[in-house]
């Protein structure tokens, strides 16, 4: 329980923009979670999509990252912390969401779409999938999870909407810790 009492400090406490947004990296979870359930989602991806980013709030400073061009890595910082806590289903879709914006970058619409912002990370995580990585990619367990939170995480990016609290997400944190 004092994991999720901490995953409540951190949104909480959280008022740094999400890397080159024009929202925090906390309302930008939360938007993430609140479109898995609009669509429905089990709560299973509604959790991963809620903790998706969650190691942006381990890393020391991601805006310094990307300003060095470097990848922080913030899906294996996010997943190797998480995954002592939380469910399997739960925290894999969380370490394969930068492969699977990789993985859609292929379609050019898609690309295309991407802010700013996701352009300049996804050339940092390793440029678009290649055909190699793009067939392990697609016979991965958690592929279409993955895939699903990666589409809502870049239409979670709005400003100016009524979000949820993240203390609205507490009974759902509780109940997919291990």
């Amino acid at each position: 329980m004092s994991v999720v009492n901490q995953i409540v400090s951190s949104f909480s406490n959280n008022k740094s923009l999400y890397i080159g947004e024009k929202i925090t990296m906390s309302e930008h979870m939360i938007q993430t979670a609140m479109l898995a359930e609009k669509y429905n989602c089990s709560n299973d991806l509604v959790c991963s999509s809620l903790l998706h980013d969650y190691g942006h709030f381990i890393l020391k400073n991601p805006d310094e990252l990307v300003k060095n061009e470097e990848d922080g890595k913030h899906e294996e910082v996010g997943h190797k912390f998480l995954k002592q806590y939380f469910v399997r289903n739960v925290v894999e879709p969380i370490k394969y969401h930068v492969k699977a914006k990789r993985y859609l970058a292929r379609t050019e619409k898609y690309y295309q779409n991407l802010s700013e912002a996701s352009k300049v990370s996804l050339k940092l995580q390793g440029g678009i999938m290649n055909d190699a990585e793009t067939k392990i990619f697609q016979n991965s367990e958690f592929f279409e999870n993955s895939i699903q939170l990666r589409k809502f995480d870049e239409m979670a990016k709005k400003t100016n909407i009524k979000i949820k609290s993240i203390n609205d997400y507490k009974k759902l944190l509780i109940s997919k810790l291990i």
